[in-house]
């Protein structure tokens, strides 16, 4: 008996079966683990980066290779992990890159130097790009199409948990035992993941599936990706008009323009053209990208807000980001059942419209604002992303054809990606423009000693992620004053930042407008209501 389908399989009954192989929502527990790792790990790592800076020597450049190195290896292969998905199997994908990710959980906490824990974090993020894409596949397969946007929206919500738990989780362990623990913690969840996907997972891979493989189609757009991300990660250090950051996107846009020019020659393209003639397809696409702009650019701040200028720790920040976290576990779910009922065009509207209100909101925060203003704007863009991420995540996985499941998994996790980094390297870039501009004046209206050149440059460096730069010995009411003006510029900064943030989140729902159902899941639906 094999595990594998075909396509014309692909949309079991939820009703009583036979073992356990494929059961839809034992699926959906199975990539749920798996997922969960992979997100966990996104946020409880960045707690660990200043023990392990300090634990194994490393210099501020080393420890933003840990988190780049990640980033990078992710972004540049999801769309080829999603189409070796495709090409090969979800179910053999998914196995591989759990098992990859926990393996090499166990050797970043078993090395002793930097170069290991970036080199490890490369393999991180090869083995994550193959989890993901995958993880869509199969619940794609798994579902009946009245049924998936449900399925994403517990899916969703595992990745808010997982998220908001990362923080906290991520400063007891630090805290009270050591940073090699933070990445020990994946190794039994990948056991688990492991041992349930191998007995619970069904391969449904279509008929129709590539019989080659796309090889200069992955070079270029790999390329194409990691000039892309890599002059977004350092145009915030090199600056925007360097002729590397130029370089980098010049590259950029020429590797992306031969790899569209070969796709329209090979027989079987890496990413088929066509799939962008769904208007849908294309408009989600591009709403995942504005999403992660103003979501993850602006969380960005958030966290230097909370801990630079309120002072708060790594855990207690977490705690005070629930509502945020908290509104995602809770509306993911919802969103699902509504979006099924009513299709996804009126919940994505509104919840970017919602997610731009709250970038409004957040760009009047203060320097002592309450944890009771915090809380209404972060549960307000928490309730407007709900609906967004599963939504849209449906749209581009719905509209795609079925043997295209797991490539459209990878564009959607790309988008996200690379709109993630787009909107860190872009409002960093405001937020640094603003600073640059208000604090001379600030720094003389409050009667502050001026310093050389290089020294207000390092002060106005230390002012955009939130830290007032007070001399070793100032008295306290000199530092006092340069805390303030260094907490109102930082707010100013943020506030300008969000404004922007909002301004795209109200892009996005614009483009929220043209998106709809996939033609199977809207004959699902109408099914599911006779």
């Amino acid at each position: 008996m094999t595990s594998q389908t075909t396509v014309a399989d692909a949309t079991p009954d939820l009703g009583p079966r036979k073992g356990l192989r494929g059961h839809p929502w034992l699926t959906l527990f199975s990539v749920a683990i798996g997922v969960m790792m992979v997100t966990l790990d996104g946020t409880i790592v960045a707690i660990a980066n200043p023990a392990i800076q300090k634990d194994l020597g490393a210099s501020l450049a080393d420890v933003q290779w840990i988190t780049n190195a990640y980033l990078l290896a992710l972004a540049v292969s999801l769309i080829t992990a999603g189409k070796l998905g495709d090409r090969f199997g979800h179910r053999l994908t998914f196995l591989i890159g759990t098992t990859g990710f926990a393996v090499a959980s166990g050797a970043i906490a078993l090395s002793g130097s930097v170069s290991a824990v970036v080199a490890f974090r490369v393999v991180q993020g090869l083995c994550g790009a193959l989890l993901m894409p995958a993880a869509l596949g199969l619940l794609r397969a798994a579902f009946p199409p009245a049924k998936l946007n449900m399925a994403i929206g517990i899916w969703g919500m595992v990745i808010g948990a997982s998220t908001a738990a990362g923080p906290i989780l991520g400063g007891v362990l630090v805290e009270h035992v050591n940073w090699q623990s933070v990445f020990y913690v994946n190794v039994p969840v990948g056991v688990v993941a492991l041992v349930v996907g191998v007995l619970i997972l069904k391969d449904h891979r279509p008929e129709q599936t590539s019989s080659s493989f796309d090889i200069l189609g992955i070079v270029l757009l790999s390329a194409a990706m990691f000039c892309l991300v890599w002059a977004l990660i350092k145009a915030p250090a090199w600056g925007w008009g360097d002729s590397r950051t130029l370089l980098f996107l010049a590259g950029a846009i020429v590797a992306f323009v031969l790899f569209t020019f070969w796709q329209t020659k090979v027989r079987e393209p890496l990413l088929p053209l066509s799939l962008f003639r769904s208007l849908p397809l294309t408009a989600g696409t591009i709403l995942m990208v504005l999403m992660a702009f103003a979501f993850i650019g602006g969380l960005f701040f958030v966290t230097f807000y909370l801990q630079n200028v309120h002072g708060m720790t790594p855990v207690n920040a977490g705690l005070h980001m629930l509502p945020l976290t908290g509104m995602m576990i809770v509306g993911s779910p919802t969103a699902g059942a509504i979006i099924t009922k009513i299709g996804p065009r009126i919940p994505m509207v509104a919840g970017m419209i919602f997610a731009a209100a709250a970038c409004f909101g957040m760009a009047t925060l203060e320097p002592d604002s309450g944890s009771v203003a915090m809380s209404i704007w972060f549960g307000l863009f928490g309730l407007g992303l709900a609906p967004v991420v599963v939504g849209a995540t449906e749209v581009i996985v719905g509209n795609a054809p079925m043997e295209h499941a797991g490539l459209a998994g990878g564009l959607q996790q790309a988008a996200m990606q690379v709109g993630g980094s787009l909107g860190t390297a872009a409002l960093g870039a405001v937020m640094a423009a603003r600073v640059d501009n208000l604090l001379p004046d600030r720094w003389a209206e409050a009667g502050l000693p001026q310093g050389t050149p290089a020294q207000m440059a390092q002060a106005s460096d230390a002012v955009a992620v939130g830290m007032a730069p007070v001399p070793p010995k100032a008295t306290p009411e000199l530092a006092q004053r340069i805390t303030d003006v260094a907490h109102d510029t930082f707010v100013s900064g943020m506030g300008l930042a969000f404004t922007v943030g909002g301004c795209v989140g109200l892009l996005a729902a614009v483009c929220a407008l043209f998106t709809k159902r996939g033609d199977n899941a809207e004959a699902g639906a109408g099914a599911a209501h006779v």
